[in-house]
């Protein structure tokens, strides 16, 4: 059996402290350094801002449309066929899906003429009697409302709530991101 010296133990020991205190120091050094990001900005000073190491969303949750009584019921009936027959993405046939949803459910009784989604708030209210709601935030429009999008240039957009969305020729969860000329409902 081979002799070993009475200090060997000791001196295992402090190298064992010895490298576990470095490593703890080295993983500090590092934390540090990766909580701030160092650079220079337009004007050549040095500055530093906080390195984001985890992600957290901040989720915006919408909820449900209400269901206003007050609504005429043929138009939450529109909102469920033109949820039905929307597709996953546009086909640039807003408005033309819309006509559809609106005559087949009865909250019209001829099929609008208008041209452009933009010109439908005209159509609506001096032809079938929709009147312009005081609603300016989308998400607040009741279900089976009509929402009606401008546009500088192009034909605008309109689309119908629905209970989980938004629904014209296809469907979203979101709404449109054009200027809103406003939401019109029949009472």
């Amino acid at each position: 059996m081979p002799k070993t010296s009475p200090l060997t133990p000791h001196f295992t020991l402090i190298c064992a402290c010895g490298l576990l205190f470095s490593t703890a120091a080295q993983g500090q050094a590092v934390a540090s350094a990766k909580s701030r990001f160092v650079f220079k900005d337009a004007d050549g000073k040095t500055d530093s801002a906080e390195v984001v190491t985890k992600y957290a969303p901040k989720k915006i949750v919408r909820s449900f449309a209400k269901m206003d009584g007050s609504v005429d019921s043929k138009l939450r009936r529109a909102a469920s066929i033109a949820e039905e027959r929307a597709h996953a993405h546009s086909r640039e046939q807003c408005w033309h899906y819309v006509k559809q949803a609106l005559l087949a459910s009865g909250a019209v009784n001829s099929y609008p003429q208008t041209a452009y989604a933009k010109e439908a708030a005209t159509e609506l209210v001096s032809t079938y009697g929709f009147k312009k709601l005081p609603v300016r935030d989308p998400y607040k429009a009741p279900v089976g409302s009509v929402l009606v999008y401008g546009a500088s240039k192009g034909a605008g957009h309109v689309e119908i709530r629905t209970k989980s969305g938004f629904a014209s020729d296809f469907r979203s969860k979101i709404p449109s991101p054009r200027p809103l000329i406003g939401v019109y409902s029949k009472l």
